[in-house]
């Protein structure tokens, strides 16, 4: 897993829980819905759509935020990547079916401080921002993937 980004991570740069797998095993416990594995794939795509809004924006800061739709299309390219044309069966494996899926595991690493938020975000952040079976599937999407535009 690449490291995890310091933005969403609660409090500065070194206060990151050393046992963060068992803070997201006990989310797991509070809310089977969805795996490990795709609370750690949340982490990669965090710091892969930071990355790429560096890139766009120039910041001034290294940390900045990013909105739940930024971090949506993080995921979806990351995914189309790592995953390519299997990327749905991954997700659906993890318990991972829509956009408001990702919304609601953001959530619960908010809640268990792992992950930071804004006053603005909100699970409605996350609703209906792309359809799986669209997103996801045909030589468009994934060449789009590719591109930052």
């Amino acid at each position: 897993m690449a490291e995890m980004s310091q933005d969403f991570l609660a409090g500065l740069p070194g206060d990151v829980p050393a046992d963060y797998g068992k803070t997201i095993r006990a989310i797991i416990r509070r809310d089977p819905r969805y795996s490990y594995q795709a609370y750690l794939f949340m982490f990669d795509a965090l710091d892969y759509t930071q990355r790429m809004m560096l890139k766009l924006r120039q910041p001034e800061d290294a940390v900045f935020h990013v909105t739940g739709r930024e971090l949506l299309e993080g995921i979806r390219r990351l995914a189309i990547k790592q995953f390519g044309y299997m990327t749905r069966t991954v997700f659906e494996t993890w318990g991972v079916r829509s956009t408001e899926d990702f919304g609601e595991m953001v959530f619960n690493l908010v809640d268990s401080g792992l992950m930071r938020k804004t006053e603005s975000d909100s699970r409605e952040d996350f609703k209906g921002a792309y359809d799986f079976s669209t997103a996801f599937e045909g030589e468009a999407a994934h060449r789009k993937a590719w591109r930052l535009d």
